[in-house]
């Protein structure tokens, strides 16, 4: 007998502008729902949207992460960094508040990687590490150019009950994956394995342990093959769509398809492993 699981999205950005107006994100939202995506996790990205994550997922009965994202380092302050402890401290009961995130270091685009930039994003990254760590909530990590100088962190910042969390839209190495398991955490796979082309990514989602994998879209980015606009066509006046979570189910076909596994064991694993990453979705699912 087939099993009957929903999908979880374990990282999408439902606040984002691209999805326009309230009442066009509750379509957003509703659509993915009837494909079967029965929860979202919506991860925060500056401080002047942690309040909207919090809300959505109320609203919808989701979930969401507080933290600062690498991306929006260069703008924030100190100050940011203790109204986040304020406001995990705030709201640590909160069931739907799963995890600290998105956090973690990008060292590919280029204003980021200049001496000064490195430096902050560290920081940032360190700081609110232990932060999650004093609140024993899991992390939830930004990996770009970046997976040895995260980890190096990890190790050096590692409470004592371990770490917990996702690695997310992961595309490192075989050893680097392997070092992210081992400090208890998941990794991310979402639209950019659609792709023929990503040779190296493809088989490191056929050869991981299926227990260390959890499904994402990143939505509104990294949609998969079938939304994707070439730069050839985008010249040409074509609009990048933008992605969703209702992706999820079709995205799951290509992951098991790689693995030649039936769909609903990959279900049912990916659904065990959202939970393990970030304990607190199971009172919510």
């Amino acid at each position: 007998m087939a099993l009957t699981v929903e999908w979880i999205d374990t990282h999408c950005h439902l606040d984002a502008a691209e999805f326009g107006a309230p009442d066009q994100a509750n379509a957003v939202r509703l659509a993915a729902r009837d494909t079967g995506v029965h929860h979202c996790v919506i991860p925060a990205v500056e401080a002047s949207n942690w309040d909207t994550v919090r809300l959505l997922a109320q609203r919808w009965g989701d979930s969401y992460c507080l933290g600062i994202h690498p991306l929006y380092v260069p703008q924030a302050s100190d100050a940011d960094l203790q109204a986040l402890q304020v406001q995990i401290a705030q709201h640590q009961a909160d069931p739907r508040l799963v995890a600290v995130g998105e956090i973690g270091l990008d060292f590919f685009v280029p204003a980021l990687c200049t001496s000064e930039m490195r430096d902050k994003q560290e920081r940032f990254y360190c700081a609110q590490l232990q932060m999650a760590a004093q609140a024993q909530l899991p992390v939830v990590l930004h990996v770009r150019r970046s997976a040895d100088r995260l980890l190096k962190h990890l190790r050096a910042l590692r409470p004592t009950s371990g770490w917990r969390g996702i690695a997310h839209a992961f595309n490192g190495s075989v050893v680097q994956a392997q070092a992210f398991v081992e400090l208890g955490f998941k990794l991310g796979f979402g639209g950019a394995l659609t792709f023929e082309r990503a040779l190296q990514l493809r088989r490191l989602a056929q050869t991981l342990p299926l227990e260390a994998i959890v499904l994402e879209t990143d939505a509104p980015d990294i949609p998969p093959h079938w939304l994707y606009t070439t730069a050839q066509a985008r010249l040409g006046g074509a609009v990048q769509a933008s992605n969703t979570p209702a992706e999820i189910p079709r995205i799951a076909q290509v992951l098991a398809q790689l693995r030649g596994i039936a769909l609903e064991e990959l279900q049912a694993a990916v659904w065990r492993n959202a939970q393990s990453a970030l304990p607190k979705l199971a009172a919510l699912l």
